[in-house]
């Protein structure tokens, strides 16, 4: 049985879920896991866990840590007793100020993974491994769109479009969706925060919604566009990360550019196709189960 360390931020109230599914899976599939939740922001915030991470080390026997995202990668990779994973997520590659921190990460680690092809060029060709992010299709998949959204409380006249995360998040880019929204000139459409929910109420959202939208800047792998998918929501989205290999030729799902404009007409499409599409058969190789698998496959080589 592997004992696998997993590294990480632990400066909000829970672990990102993407990750926290994750480590459920690994579990599932019969590994020891063992969590190291960094306190602190930046790079000195996470340096000042290097103590607490080396206690923590030496007191197990690991076979390996797996650390998300670049500044836990470094942190990860200042010791020598055990082989380090990085998975990288987008925004620790795209963001120039810390882009640097990540690539001495990669550098100090025994292999890489990242979760979009289009992350690949910012790093060393050297022991990288594409495996996106796994979703739940316990959790996502297609129901009922007016008992989902009588279980929500929403109106069953208006119509909802749900956005990718909270409003303050600047790298979603709210300002295009919100003017992209205003220009349908339609009263009955109303633009929802993804802010403040659980994970089923997540899931009830995209079966209540009339479509999803995203508009960042940049992404890795969304598992906003790949949850909604495997609800059988339409997703409109601007061209970032894998997106366009997610939505690829599913109908009902659409591809924009930055001009508010395509988006708004974009929705419009959305609007018009009125029902569930088959995006869930679209992702079924990505359920969290199989890609459990192939990070274990990972963590198999790096110990060889």
């Amino acid at each position: 049985m592997l004992h696998v360390l997993i590294v990480c931020s632990g400066n909000k109230k829970s672990i990102s879920p993407f990750v926290k599914e994750q480590i459920d899976e690994l579990i599932d599939a019969g590994l020891l896991v063992d969590v190291f939740l960094v306190k602190g922001k930046g790079l000195l915030g996470y340096l000042r866990n290097l103590f607490r991470l080396w206690n923590q080390i030496g007191s197990s026997s690991y076979d390996l840590i797996n650390a998300h995202y670049g500044l836990s990668g470094l942190l990860a990779g200042l010791q020598f007793k055990t082989p380090v994973v990085v998975t990288f997520h987008g925004t620790d590659l795209y963001s120039p100020k810390v882009r640097f921190y990540s690539r001495l990460a990669q550098a100090l680690s025994k292999k890489s993974i990242v979760v979009s092809p289009y992350m690949l060029p910012f790093l060393r060709n050297r022991n990288v491994a594409v495996i996106p992010c796994g979703v739940d299709f316990n959790t996502f998949y297609p129901m009922d769109k007016t008992i989902a959204k009588k279980k929500m409380n929403l109106s069953l006249n208006k119509k909802y479009i749900l956005f990718s995360s909270s409003f303050d998040n600047q790298v979603k880019n709210y300002p295009l969706a919100r003017i992209a929204v205003e220009k349908l000139n339609d009263n009955s459409c109303e633009l929802i925060e993804l802010k403040g929910y659980n994970r089923d109420e997540v899931a009830l959202l995209m079966n209540s919604v009339e479509l999803a939208l995203l508009t960042s800047f940049t992404e890795g792998s969304p598992q906003f566009v790949k949850e909604a998918m495997a609800c059988n929501c339409p997703v409109v989205s601007t061209n970032v990360g894998d997106v366009k290999d997610l939505i690829a030729d599913t109908e009902g799902c659409y591809l924009t550019s930055f001009d508010s404009d395509d988006i708004s007409s974009k929705i419009v499409k959305a609007l018009e196709f009125g029902r569930k599409t088959n995006g869930r058969n679209q992702i079924s190789h990505l359920q969290s189960d199989f890609i459990a698998k192939k990070i274990i496959g990972v963590y198999e080589k790096t110990i060889a």
